[in-house]
């Protein structure tokens, strides 16, 4: 019982970070056109968040272990699915020209 509440957690720390992630590209998808320099706003987010979620995979593997990293894999995917999933349905919903 405690090795499966122990992967829950651990897909739930997946989802976390998911959100985490797509949080940080949707603010720079918002900021590119106020953005003095393109590239760096881009290159700056892309290290942040890459940095961020792989240092939470990182510390998964290296103090919890396969399975758990696995776990957290599925719940980041299961993240991008439900973003995927809510900006189609936004989209669909919007006002055409809005």
């Amino acid at each position: 019982m405690t090795t499966l509440l122990l992967l829950v957690a651990s897909c739930t720390a997946g989802v976390l970070l998911g959100a985490i992630f797509f949080w940080g590209l949707w603010t720079t998808l918002k900021r590119l056109g106020r953005a003095r320099s393109t590239a760096v706003l881009l290159l700056g987010s892309l290290v942040l968040r890459f940095g961020l979620v792989l240092g939470g995979f990182y510390l998964l593997a290296r103090y919890a272990g396969w399975e758990h990293v696995l776990a957290a894999a599925l719940g980041f995917t299961l993240s991008r699915i439900l973003v995927v999933y809510r900006l189609q349905a936004h989209a669909v919903t919007r006002e055409p020209g809005t």
